[in-house]
């Protein structure tokens, strides 16, 4: 198991983190169709497309660091924002919000690229998700990298994301309250610069004139997840013995979601693992600075033709 001490590195000028297209789909719940943005870097024919799929209750430019890295490479790197976050559109059933919906949107993405196969990227929900899907017969996906979170979930971490969910707030009066909540929130990210957290910031709120605030880009009713059985009970062994593409693990030192024990048993259990460990987060390693991109970048290679 790597272990990888965080070195502060300065990110990219904010004007070069501007992804090279917008587009959408529409997704498919049982209660009807929903709009399901994406963010899109890179050469738009590229061979072989990596798609980013972020956390619980983030959104897609959470990934404009490491995908400004990988369309260096020549690499069409894809960022949605999961139904409910972002802007895509919000489920009519807030119920609906687990992962079976999840994995049904991010197939219909990619089938829409039109690739024969993928590379996957996924922090915490979006890892869950490629767990899922590269355990699949059939799956399309080439490598998976599963940051910081595992085929189940420890107690102590669910009951913290569910607090925070619980807790979180519809709105804010200005930009400056909006920073303090995430810088609070979102702490086990590590020792992050400001113009990171201006760049999450900046992403997660969007100005609300009727409300005269600025609105969180996320639907409150996630939360409703937390009520559902599936969430406490979740075993993904299966699905994680099952794959069989590479597989690259990341997690933060201080992780609630992805001890040490579990991720060596993540590597014992499936022997496609390496596990990198990085000394100055929790959960999750944010990927915005080299120390944390480069190791990713490596392990998907360069450009495909």
């Amino acid at each position: 198991m790597l272990l990888t001490k965080s070195r502060g590195q300065a990110p990219p000028d904010a004007g070069k983190l501007k992804p090279d297209r917008f587009g959408a789909i529409q997704g498919l719940s049982l209660t009807g169709f929903h709009h399901l943005a994406f963010a899109e870097w890179g050469p738009a024919n590229a061979g072989v497309p990596v798609l980013c799929v972020h956390g619980l209750t983030r959104q897609g430019r959470d990934f404009d660091h490491l995908a400004h890295r990988l369309a260096a490479d020549g690499r069409r790197v894809i960022c949605p924002d999961l139904v409910g976050r972002g802007r895509s559109g919000r489920l009519r059933n807030p119920d609906e919000y687990a992962l079976p919906q999840y994995c049904a949107d991010m197939n219909a993405l990619i089938a829409k690229t039109g690739a024969r196969e993928v590379d996957w990227v996924g922090t915490s929900l979006g890892g869950m998700i490629g767990i899922v899907l590269a355990g699949l017969p059939g799956n399309p996906i080439r490598r998976v990298v599963i940051n910081d979170i595992g085929p189940y979930l420890p107690w102590s971490g669910l009951a913290r994301l569910g607090g925070y969910v619980a807790r979180m707030p519809r709105a804010f009066a200005t930009v400056a309250e909006a920073d303090a909540y995430f810088r609070d929130v979102l702490a086990p990210f590590g020792a992050l610069a400001d113009e990171h957290w201006d760049h999450l910031v900046r992403h997660s709120i969007a100005w609300d004139e009727a409300a005269r605030a600025f609105a969180m880009l996320c639907d409150p009713e996630i939360v409703r997840a937390f009520r559902n059985p599936w969430h406490y009970s979740i075993d993904l062994w299966k699905y994680w013995k099952a794959i069989r593409a590479p597989i690259l693990v990341l997690r933060g030192a201080q992780s609630d979601l992805l001890p040490a024990d579990l991720a060596e048993r993540m590597a014992r259990l499936n022997p496609r693992v390496t596990v990198r460990t990085f000394a100055d987060c929790g959960h999750a390693p944010p990927l915005f600075t080299p120390d944390q991109i480069e190791p990713v970048a490596a392990f998907l290679g360069g450009q495909e033709k």
